[in-house]
């Protein structure tokens, strides 16, 4: 055992059994690095991820390796998931020596930790132009000893990478409807609309982009724009990304048509995927886009719910050493678990003899559902029958087999973002169980990872610890938020506010205007990461952006406003230049541009007339909806129920925008016709 083995890490705990003398990042190490006068050999990754995997089998696991790098290095193992602040500062430095990141990342750096080399994966023997793993630790420690000059040099010289975080933001004036015409438009240039989604392979999601795209479609009214959204969602949930015995999407697709998936499944990927299909549902009313985001959420609360509250953070890819095993089948397994019943579903998954992947068959579906009702003379509803019973069968049997690993760490900002996408899909669809789930993790998340007004990253194995960072804070009150909206408890409303407060009060700086990812009093590292663009998750930024702007219209504090704007306009030039990297800031842009559809409900909360306003709101799309709801009488804190009263003792809704209303009604199909006046900007 080496020092990994006090962790509570999934991936750290992988390797603690390596013959690798691995320490967890902290000063303890870097202290024997200075004392030693030893570089730093630095790998991160994360449990699900697949080529950590290799590298570990062909190298951490080999004793010979081992040797080679305990006797150059010390050598420190950090999960990325529970350490985003180090991955963030040490990925821009070897994207900058590389052109290229990615995970496994090896970082070679001083004792003092700035990075000198790096890269990600390195192949135990030179392959492919490749040199091997074993060459680069010895060629790169030598440079170190012998050269130590040009290392600091290097060193100093990627230090300067880091300055940008620290300058002063600065506005370019308030964003406009042209800079979000242009981003949509920058979009949807990249769209792919042969297959769905962007660019070519490898091809992942973009939910985020996709997410922009349905807010503007609802303000421009430009079909190709929905068009977009919905072909991109329905092929993905048609593809081998998208579990289709087990529900829920897999990480990425290596090739364009979403067929060979990674099969990692990630929970904050299926967060976010889950609300974009809530959002497509309530413009389209599809059936198979609401039984696809059903099964996304039947997933997360099957495969990733803790027994006491939150949610896992990942599924492996591999499983008895093969990548994808669980999930594939042979046309033989195929024929003898569903019989002569099963042909057309083997025929709709596109089942072969030969198979699409290392001769077994990814289920996707090739063709048009409808196709083969017609040829087999079916009825959509029919045929929806049979492939209900097959996946039946399937997922029985394949409960059977050796499942892939789950990393069962509990994240803060990755549940507060499947927290919210619950409370959305529970109010949206109108669904007792969802709501009683989104309601019970999100008492997890105020229980457990919320200590002393604080957010905490990381809660497993009944144990909280590590300090939050700004997407922490940002998601959790967003999910808070969300979780008001369901049910107009306002101790939501106030648990957001809470947390909201602390997010400004630990992450903001007045010195540049704008938020670090990291606490006032977090761990002092070579720099304060300040990442503002949106990656595989929302930005700490644009979270915290949109949050801002929607409890300021929420609770009429005009601080949280101005400071939430002047997120999104400090980003004014990249988000209309570099759109598909800013997708979640420019939802919120959209928010600061357009202004919040505001809506009153007013009168007894569960009451049959209450109920049908809510039911009402929750029909139409409203991208930019903030909803308060309950008794006037009650509710003297926020502005937007202040003495708005009931019409002849019957709930009323109050449709408004900066709070001033349209006339209020009582009918749910006259809240209708308001709802989409304002939703398209002509209220």
């Amino acid at each position: 055992m080496n020092g990994l083995s006090g962790e509570t890490s999934p991936y750290l705990l992988q390797h603690a059994n390596n013959p690798v003398d691995w320490q967890p990042w902290g000063e303890a190490a870097l202290a024997r690095a200075r004392a030693e006068d030893k570089p730093i050999l630095l790998s991160i990754g994360y449990a699900a991820c697949h080529w950590c995997h290799v590298m570990a089998h062909e190298s951490f696991e080999d004793p010979a390796v081992a040797k080679v790098m305990n006797e150059l290095y010390v050598n420190i193992k950090v999960d990325r998931e529970e350490r985003p602040d180090i991955d963030a500062i040490y990925m821009a430095a070897v994207q900058a020596m590389t052109g290229q990141g990615g995970w496994p990342m090896t970082m070679f750096l001083t004792p003092e930790g700035v990075p000198y080399h790096g890269g990600t994966y390195y192949p135990p023997t030179d392959r492919h132009g490749m040199p091997s793993f074993v060459r680069v630790l010895r060629s790169v420690a030598d440079a170190y000893r012998t050269r130590r000059g040009d290392v600091l040099n290097t060193a100093e010289r990627v230090r300067e990478l880091y300055t940008g975080a620290r300058q002063v933001a600065v506005s370019m004036g308030e964003l406009t409807t042209a800079q979000l015409d242009a981003a949509a438009k920058g979009i949807a240039a990249r769209y792919d609309a042969r297959n769905g989604g962007f660019d070519g392979a490898p091809k992942f999601p973009q939910t985020m982009a996709l997410d922009f795209l349905i807010r503007h479609w609802r303000r421009s009214g430009a079909p190709q724009e929905l068009a977009i959204v919905r072909d991109s969602f329905v092929k993905m949930a048609r593809g081998g990304i998208y579990d289709q015995v087990g529900g829920g999407f897999h990480r990425y697709a290596v090739d364009d048509r979403w067929l060979v998936p990674h099969f990692e499944k990630m929970l904050y990927d299926n967060a976010l995927l889950s609300r974009l299909g809530v959002h497509l549902w309530q413009v389209t009313g599809d059936e198979e886009i609401e039984r696809v985001t059903r099964e996304t959420f039947d997933w997360a609360l099957r495969e990733m719910a803790a027994p006491d509250g939150g949610f896992y953070s990942s599924l492996d890819a591999d499983s008895e050493g093969h990548e994808g095993k669980f999930y594939v089948w042979s046309e033989a397994e195929l024929d003898a678990l569903l019989g002569e019943k099963g042909k057309v579903v083997r025929e709709l998954w596109g089942v072969t003899r030969h198979g699409n992947f290392e001769g077994k068959n990814i289920l996707h579906v090739p063709r048009p559902p409808e196709d083969l009702c017609a040829k087999h003379e079916l009825s959509p509803e029919q045929l929806q029958d049979e492939i209900s019973a097959a996946r039946i069968v399937l997922w029985s049997a394949r409960e059977e087999r050796v499942h892939p690993a789950r990393d069962d760490k509990i994240l803060a900002a990755w549940n507060g973002l499947t927290v919210r996408s619950l409370a959305e899909g529970a109010r949206i669809f109108g669904d007792e169980r969802l709501r009683a789930h989104a309601l019970r993790h999100g008492e997890f998340l105020f229980r457990e990872m919320v200590r002393d007004g604080r957010v905490m990253r990381v809660h497993k194995d009944g144990v909280t610890k590590g300090s939050g960072f700004l997407e922490d804070y940002a998601a959790v009150a967003l999910a808070a938020l969300a979780l008001y909206e369901l049910t107009f408890d306002f101790q939501w409303l106030e648990r957001a506010r809470a947390v909201s407060d602390a997010m400004v009060q630990w992450f903001w700086d007045d010195a540049i205007g704008g938020f670090f990812d990291t606490a006032l009093d977090g761990q002092t590292l070579i720099a304060r990461p300040r990442e503002l663009t949106d990656n595989a998750v929302p930005a700490g930024n644009s979270l915290a952006a949109e949050l801002l702007l929607r409890l300021g219209d929420l609770t009429g504090r005009d601080d949280d406003r101005r400071r939430g704007a002047w997120i999104v306009e400090t980003l004014g030039e990249p988000l209309t230049r570099y759109p598909s990297a800013f997708g979640h800031a420019l939802g919120a842009a959209e928010l600061a541009v357009h202004g919040a559809t505001e809506v009153a409900l007013v009168g007894d909360v569960g009451a049959v007339d209450f109920e049908a306003l809510v039911r009402e709101t929750a029909s139409h799309y409203l991208p930019s909806l903030v909803l308060a709801g309950g008794s006037a009488s009650t509710s003297e804190s926020l502005p937007l129920l202040r003495n708005r009263q009931t019409l002849g003792g019957k709930a009323s809704a109050y449709v408004c925008r900066h709070y001033v209303c349209d006339a209020p009604v009582t009918d749910p199909r006259d809240l209708g016709e308001q709802l989409e006046r304002a939703a398209s900007g002509l209220g």
